[in-house]
């Protein structure tokens, strides 16, 4: 069966995760993660991606970014997988694959999603049973958009910004996002919409989307495919 094409589309958030083969570690030393993080800073740089969150875990990466063009996170997920690889195998004098095949995705919707993608993310370390809060898992975005920690990876997103009029403010609003866990249901539809290359939002949002790509990229249901909504005068998609 031929790979679903990817749903992605210019300036529009993606979350990525990329694993390792058989679920194999990628990172042992510090100086792993340290390097793999400078080297996500130099490729989105050249592929014009803006990073907004990120949590390296011992065997995958969870990232949430946007770029400025359609394939740009497709480009840097490339140079940046390739060259972490060949680090890799040199270091531990290893041959092979690292990564589980393709990168898996999902388009986010901004409004109503973005946000709690960025939770999902910065609170997996927290559901692995790795540490009680994330701004104790230094290998992670928490603690710059939480606690203000100098970061020149990250770019924040419009959506983040909007949580207070400066710094501490958004930083204070944004800590009292983690107060209330995620929704069993909102995990379980962020899971579904990454593994299987979908929409991440609601089904207006799908619908345009879809309208945009000219294909499906909402979970198929049973029976005949339901009619596209066409886009009202002057509605952005």
């Amino acid at each position: 069966m031929p790979r679903r094409p990817r749903v992605t589309l210019p300036h529009l958030p993606l979350h990525v995760i990329q694993r390792g083969n058989n679920r194999q570690a990628c990172f042992v030393a510090d100086e792993d993660y340290g390097f793999y993080l400078d080297w996500l800073q130099e490729y989105a740089d050249k592929t014009g991606c803006a990073i907004h969150a990120y949590v390296l875990m011992t065997n995958h990466v969870h990232l949430l970014l946007s770029s400025a063009s359609g394939d740009g996170v497709s480009a840097l997920m490339k140079a940046l997988g390739q060259r972490y690889v060949q680090y890799v195998n040199r270091t531990y004098r290893r041959s092979g694959t690292l990564w589980e095949g393709r990168f898996r995705s999902c388009l986010t919707q901004e409004e109503g999603y973005f946000l709690a993608c960025q939770r999902y993310i910065e609170l997996n370390p927290v559901r692995a049973g790795m540490v009680p809060h994330p701004a104790e898992y230094r290998w992670s975005s928490y603690r710059a958009n939480a606690q203000g920690e100098a970061s020149s990876l990250l770019t924040p997103h419009p959506l983040y910004l909007a949580l207070g009029a400066d710094a501490k403010a958004r930083q204070q609003a944004y800590r009292e996002l983690f107060r209330d866990e995620l929704e069993p249901g909102l995990v379980d539809a962020i899971r579904q919409a990454t593994n299987g290359n979908f929409a991440l939002g609601d089904s207006r949002f799908g619908d345009q989307i879809a309208l945009a790509l000219g294909r499906r990229v909402q979970p198929g249901q049973s029976g005949r495919p339901r009619k596209l909504r066409e886009p009202e005068s002057g509605e952005l998609l």
